[in-house]
């Protein structure tokens, strides 16, 4: 598994720290919380001794020195010398600061010092409630006269107002006011709430710590299980590659930055046979294996992923042109058609490529993906190899199943069309045959091309009696040009689901007989691809063909797939060069010399060679003196039904332009 990715290790460590950032501020408002309430469970304390003192003095020494007389008529001469006498040590040792009695109306009738300034006012609550029978105890600071008349200065005290009971008759007589030194108390208050915020500081501190443990291991195990669930659901679990989902994003990427890059749609061919032979374990081996030899056998910055099934992508970064394409892909052929063995069982595995340019067929990676499958599919139809796309091979979906719906009706109704294109032999400027290609005047939607319909077609059971149509419509135009004194051989394509079918043979001589057409009036067209398909009946039904005195032309030669074990095996008569050489012969010098090769090729293996879409007179001359035997193109004709077809725009050997020396 691959480490975690950036941004889920950087969102990792910020949920860390916003977690240890969390979790530290309530604990100071603990700590916090808990020291001041420790401070004030101090003062609590240092109150509580205040009140226990005063009601000692209250007892012990004044109680017993009054006579029982209401305060407010003052005190006896003998009173006022027993409180003097009974206070002056507690004064004296400092554990009294100041000692007033005072009568229920608020007047002074005892002071230890003969003062009565700062003394609580009558008016007071904490006064009037001490006169009421309660006791107040509050900490305050010392009174102004005991510092000297200094603002501000003096130590906090602790002030208790309580009432007098005398001794001697147990009522209230009075009002006593008694300041107690408070340093002691607060110095103990302070040495507990330090040790306390030590104590607690350590305490949260630790817990703090154990906090941050628990919350570092669990945000870690969070990042990997948030890597690992990322991992797994951008990777195939079979295989380990990307998924599609990967595939797409990466793909995402370049189309965002309108970087060139090709994509490739791969299918295995006959895998479900794997499967239901083998069965789904051997399939699955299998996966694997393919999974790793197309990773082996391309670039380290290429991607490869499984989109699902037995169909994976190719991410080629770089990759612009379909030569390129096909020199990687080549290598990715060559490692999967080496044999594989799974539980003890040789295979050997072939796969359709098709191959899609951004940005030249398309900027988004939907379409580019639609692009590449129907590359690959078109490919599927008779093709090994690699398919690189073009619009014309474009079919949605719905559009095959439209059309396949639509061809049974078209058949039965007569909306089938042929038209015809010469061919012309260059050495005398006459027309040899007619190629018929076909057309569909589609009621909705007009007429039809066959690159339209046919990929569709392909695929069904529908192509046996759309070529029946097409062999018999061609045979009876033959017929009808024949009997009007046309000499031209008529030529008809055959796809390769007709060459894999054991009936084409029967099919072709039993309308040669039905039509009375001489087997030697017809030849008969097979794209380079269709030899992809099962060579052994393809062979079989061209010799039977051939024997009867058919022509058989080889079509699209040049463009990958045929070797030369092809043309020495198989009963050919003819190549056709394919238009895509044909086009550059005015201005690419590797074109004419691919050409030239190609028809000494051909002529060496005792082949006539027919060039495809020629549209200037200076490519036909050029064929013309390269030895190229015969040529077809819009600069002869167009395709059109053949009685609109008049005089092709040949003129033999006359009025021709002379050749520069660049197209020599």
């Amino acid at each position: 598994m691959s480490s975690p990715p950036r941004a889920a290790r950087a969102s990792g460590t910020r949920l860390f720290a916003g977690y240890a950032v969390a979790s530290l501020l309530p604990i100071l408002v603990l700590g916090t919380v808990l020291a001041g309430g420790n401070r004030q469970d101090g003062i609590e304390r240092g109150l509580g001794q205040g009140r226990a003192q005063a009601a000692v003095i209250e007892e012990m020494a004044i109680a017993p020195a009054l006579e029982g007389n209401d305060l407010g008529r003052g005190l006896s001469r003998q009173e006022s010398r027993r409180l003097r006498e009974a206070t002056d040590l507690a004064i004296y040792r400092g554990s009294v600061v100041r000692l007033l009695l005072r009568s229920f109306d608020g007047q002074v009738v005892f002071s230890d010092d003969g003062s009565v300034d700062d003394a609580v006012p009558a008016s007071d609550p904490s006064f009037a409630a001490a006169a009421r029978g309660s006791t107040d105890v509050r900490v305050t600071r010392m009174p102004h006269a005991q510092t000297g008349g200094q603002e501000g200065g003096g130590a906090s005290m602790i002030r208790v107002l309580q009432p007098v009971i005398a001794n001697a008759s147990g009522r209230a007589v009075g009002v006593l006011e008694l300041h107690l030194p408070f340093d002691e108390v607060a110095a103990d208050v302070h040495a507990a709430t330090e040790r306390t915020y030590w104590r607690l500081g350590g305490g949260l501190a630790i817990l703090y710590v154990v906090l941050a443990l628990i919350s570092w291991s669990t945000s870690r195990r969070l990042r990997a299980h948030a890597a690992r669930s990322e991992y797994e659901s951008l990777h195939d679990p079979l295989t380990g590659l990307p998924n599609r989902k990967l595939f797409e994003i990466r793909l995402e990427e370049y189309t965002r930055r309108q970087d060139a890059a090709a994509v490739v749609q791969v299918d295995l061919d006959r895998f479900k046979k794997v499967n239901d032979t083998l069965g789904h374990r051997a399939g699955d081996k299998l996966l694997c294996e393919v999974a790793a030899r197309l990773r082996e056998s391309l670039r380290a910055q290429d991607t490869v992923a499984r989109l699902g099934g037995d169909e994976f992508g190719l991410l080629l970064p770089g990759v612009r042109t379909p030569a390129a394409a096909r020199a990687l892909l080549e290598r990715a052929e060559r490692a999967l058609s080496a044999e594989i063995l799974i539980d003890g069982v040789p295979l050997t595995m072939d796969a359709s490529f098709g191959v899609a340019f951004h940005p030249r067929h398309a900027g988004d990676v939907e379409a580019l993906l639609h692009c590449a499958d129907s590359a690959m599919y078109h490919g599927k139809r008779g093709m090994r190899g690699t398919v690189v796309y073009h619009p014309s091979i474009a079919v949605s979906p719905s559009d095959n199943l439209s059309i396949q719906g639509d061809m049974r009706r078209a058949i039965d109704n007569d909306e089938l069309r042929l038209h015809y294109q010469p061919i012309v032999d260059l050495a005398t400027g006459e027309v040899t045959r007619l190629e018929a290609l076909l057309r569909w005047q589609h009621p909705e939607r007009g007429l039809l091309l066959p690159g339209d319909f046919l990929p569709a077609v392909e695929q069904t059971s529908l192509i046996a009696p759309m070529t029946d149509w097409v062999l018999r419509q061609a045979l009876h135009d033959h017929v009808a040009w024949t009997s009007e004194g046309h000499p031209w051989a008529v030529a008809v394509n055959v796809s390769a689901r007709n060459l894999d079918s054991q009936c084409l043979a029967d099919s072709v001589l039993r309308l040669l007989e039905d039509s009375a057409v001489a087997a030697s009036r017809l030849h008969l067209e097979v794209t380079e691809t269709a030899l992809a398909i099962d060579h052994g009946s393809v062979s079989a039904s061209l010799d039977r063909l051939a024997r009867h005195g058919i022509g058989m032309a080889l079509d699209d030669f040049g463009v990958g797939y045929a070797s030369l074990a092809h043309l020495r095996t198989l009963a050919l008569s003819e190549v056709k060069i394919d238009r895509g050489f044909v086009a550059g012969l005015e201005s690419s010098d590797q074109d004419r010399e691919v050409v030239r090769s190609l028809i000494q090729l051909a002529h060496g293996l005792g082949l006539r060679v027919t060039a495809e879409g020629v549209e200037t007179s200076v490519t036909a001359l050029w064929l013309e003196r390269s030895g190229c035997d015969s040529a077809q193109g819009y600069h002869f004709a167009r395709p059109l039904p053949w009685r609109q077809l008049g005089e092709p725009a040949v003129r033999g050997r006359q009025g021709r332009p002379a050749l520069t020396e660049a197209n020599r």
